[in-house]
């Protein structure tokens, strides 16, 4: 199938490529539009960022007072009247499962504000893609990273409260960046996925505020991953919190399977969330 490039906005060029350069072209195509509009991405970025807390008095602080109320709740419920199961890898200490539990809901936080937010991402910006020429397949970069910049004050005062029990941080910590940057790809994969459909529908949005509260039963946050069968894991984000637990609470290496698992899982997502947008890219400016 010919590609067409419009050059100085006169000549056109008609490249014949090969499968192979095809393929090429399309997997390095998400990666050169980022980089393309990166001072975009960057300064709408800090717009968000800003006012996230805007009008408020204590700005950032209310970033870290979320997680720091979450660990507190969890370690005031598992050390006095709850009497839930713990992780056998975890002992029989209570505080230990608050962190237990906590680590899960990192990831699983991470994952629903995308999830919430997506559907209606792009009637969020209607007015700058309808009357500029303006880049819609960045909107769900810009969101992907405005809530890794969350996620990541939430695993601050993870590490910070697994010192505070068990004295130390495992050297399995450093390979955090290595669950996160895959848990990235997985999410803005969804992002554009979610966006194109929410921009036909706005039923999108209703059902993601249906389903993901739902989701964190069927994701295991609550309970060790081991307590069910190998279906577990057709949920995506059994593999990232598994693994989260792993590096940050047992100070082990994940399962190479678990690994290899989450790896392929996270470029499918994200290749074919930007295929589907990219598909109906054109028509999205319409429906909006």
């Amino acid at each position: 199938m010919p590609s067409v490039n419009v050059v100085s906005g006169k000549q056109i060029v008609v490249e014949t490529l090969d499968p192979g350069q095809r393929v090429g072209r399309f997997l390095a195509k998400p990666f050169l539009q980022m980089w393309h509009h990166r001072e975009l991405i960057q300064a709408i970025l800090r717009r968000e960022l800003r006012a996230r807390f805007q009008g408020s008095a204590g700005g950032w602080f209310w970033a870290v007072v979320a997680p720091l109320v979450a660990i507190a709740v969890y370690t005031f419920s598992f050390t006095t009247t709850m009497q839930l199961p713990l992780a056998d890898t975890l002992g029989s200490h209570r505080i230990a499962y608050a962190l237990f539990i906590f680590s899960g809901i990192v990831v699983f936080n991470f994952f629903s504000e995308m999830a919430f937010r997506s559907p209606m991402l792009l009637h969020e910006y209607a007015h700058f893609i309808k009357h500029t020429i303006f880049p819609s397949d960045m909107l769900a970069v810009i969101a992907t990273l405005r809530a890794t910049a969350y996620t990541l004050v939430s695993v601050v005062v993870m590490l910070i409260f697994q010192i505070s029990v068990s004295g130390r941080l495992p050297w399995t910590v450093l390979l955090i960046p290595l669950v996160l940057l895959p848990l990235l790809v997985f999410l803005l994969g969804l992002a554009w996925f979610l966006c194109a459909v929410g921009a036909f529908t706005r039923d999108a949005g209703y059902l993601m505020i249906n389903i993901v509260p739902l989701m964190m039963f069927a994701t295991p946050v609550f309970y060790p991953h081991t307590s069910l069968n190998l279906l577990i894991y057709a949920n995506a984000l059994t593999g990232f919190i598994e693994i989260m637990r792993d590096i940050v609470l047992l100070g082990q290496l994940p399962g190479v399977l678990v690994s290899i698992w989450v790896l392929v899982t996270s470029a499918a997502t994200f290749y074919f969330g930007y295929w589907f947008f990219d598909r109906y890219r054109n028509v999205i400016v319409d429906v909006i």
